[in-house]
């Protein structure tokens, strides 16, 4: 059989960017510990989650996919021989910035990163100040711990790029969020269980969890963690994580199930993509 150790984490702001960056180390080092070897931190994990308003001060968030945070994770995946999954700030270019997912390997190799191709632009989620859409496609990367992508947050939505990620080799597809309460409680309780189902590999999903109040006063949004794992059938593997209050979620997934499951479900043989023609049309 074989298990991979995989651990997702949920916290609130704690006010700055430095207590936010030694918070994330504390929980790889534990998770490491524990024996876990891949970690996926939330959306914009060193931060607030600034799409609550749209202020340029925000911008000063952002830096390259190999800037200091992320060299900092990386000498630190390299030291714990812990796979990372990093969902950053992305700048590109000044004035050019993206949602995105820093892939690093339990060596310390940078392998690559995704960028969120979904940007949503609603109330408290005023996205489309702060992030081009993702550009990159849906990249899938070689680990110590199998093949695995990324979706991030709003990107859940939308069925399409769930599929590319299992044609693309996925067996592993880490979902960091800012999820709040509201229209998407039913959907958190659906949508990668169903996407998990649909494509026949794992889905680990955190989300944000508390209310961010030192960042945004009354205008605070208040998220509810609820960080998942779910099976290839769709089932979560154990509890969700606490509503409440910060957590390091740890699963032991048995990669062995995606090949059972997708031989007792032929969806990848019945598909007939010669047909889908509205769904690729702009």
């Amino acid at each position: 059989m074989t298990t991979v150790r995989a651990a997702i984490t949920q916290t609130t702001w704690t006010g700055d960017k430095a207590s936010m960056l030694d918070l994330h180390e504390r929980f790889a080092r534990e998770a490491a510990a524990d024996g876990v070897q891949v970690i996926c931190f939330q959306e914009l994990f060193y931060g607030p989650y600034f799409g609550i308003t749209e202020d340029a001060k925000y911008y000063d968030y952002a830096e390259p996919a190999d800037g200091p945070v992320v060299q900092r994770f990386a000498a630190l995946a390299a030291e714990l021989k812990l796979v990372m999954v990093l969902p950053i700030y992305e700048e590109e270019l000044p004035g050019v910035y993206y949602n995105t997912a820093v892939v690093v390997d339990a060596d310390g190799t940078i392998l690559g990163k995704y960028r969120k191709h979904h940007i949503p632009n609603l109330e408290k989620f005023w996205e489309k100040f702060y992030f081009r859409p993702g550009n990159l496609g849906y990249p899938v990367f070689q680990t110590a711990v199998g093949p695995i992508g990324v979706y991030i947050c709003y990107d859940r939505h939308f069925p399409e790029g769930w599929r590319e990620l299992g044609l693309n080799g996925a067996q592993i597809v880490f979902n960091p969020n800012a999820t709040k309460p509201g229209l998407s409680n039913r959907l958190w309780e659906i949508e990668q269980p169903a996407a998990a189902a649909a494509n026949g590999y794992f889905v680990a999903a955190p989300n944000r969890v508390g209310r961010e109040d030192n960042e945004y006063g009354d205008a605070a949004v208040t998220f509810y963690g609820s960080s998942q794992f779910v099976d290839p059938q769709g089932n979560l593997i154990g509890p969700m994580g606490s509503q409440v209050s910060e957590e390091v979620v740890i699963r032991d997934l048995d990669l062995d199930m995606i090949r059972r499951v997708r031989n007792d479900w032929q969806f990848y043989r019945d598909r007939r993509p010669e047909s889908y023609t509205s769904t690729v049309k702009p």
